[in-house]
């Protein structure tokens, strides 16, 4: 049975995180990396600074973290951390290998899904992308990044519509991301207006 104190601290976090996730889709990268930095035992923390990190082109303190998740002793996110050092490393088969790890092990962990669609895309298999991103964002709903990514990969595919979609759930879920401008001016576009 979980105390009352264990369960504030866990809603607490949840609380952070969503918030932390927030300032990221507004590209606030350099708070991210300074909320991760104080609570150094979250690992969905510590994957957004790692992606922050990547964000303010610092390969190697995105690294840093990408190893400090492949050391947390959790197989799902020590494979994600793997994929992510070794993607940031341009050890493109070697991340597949290790995200696909991560979805092995951690199957219900969005994040998982999420950076095996990074390598992917790196990889130019878009339409496995699409569908690794779009995993992640049946896995969470609110996961707004995970929409941006499906709409870049089915774009890169050609799948119009599957882009349209995706964008369309991003700008709903990150009304402040500095990508909204573009995105609107590109589904005006598809809309014919």
């Amino acid at each position: 049975m979980h105390s009352s104190a264990t369960i504030a601290f866990a809603l607490l976090l949840a609380g952070q995180a969503a918030d932390v996730r927030q300032q990221f889709n507004a590209g606030h990268y350099q708070d991210v990396v300074r909320a991760a930095d104080q609570s150094a035992g979250d690992t969905r923390l510590q994957f957004l600074a790692a992606q922050s990190l990547s964000k303010l082109n610092d390969n190697d303190g995105a690294r840093r973290v990408y190893q400090r998740l492949a050391g947390s002793g959790d197989p799902t996110w020590s494979a994600i951390g793997r994929s992510g050092d070794q993607a940031v490393s341009n050890q493109l088969d070697a991340a597949l290998a290790s995200a696909n790890q991560a979805v092995a092990a951690g199957g219900s962990v969005p994040e998982a899904h999420f950076q095996r669609g990074l390598v992917l895309m790196a990889r130019k298999d878009y339409g496995e992308a699409g569908s690794a991103f779009t995993k992640a964002s049946q896995l969470d709903p609110n996961f707004a990044q995970a929409y941006y990514n499906a709409g870049l990969a089915y774009y890169r595919a050609k799948r119009v519509d599957l882009m349209t979609s995706n964008f369309e759930a991003f700008v709903k879920l990150a009304p402040d991301a500095p990508e909204r401008p573009e995105l609107e001016s590109i589904l005006r576009t598809v809309r014919g207006r």
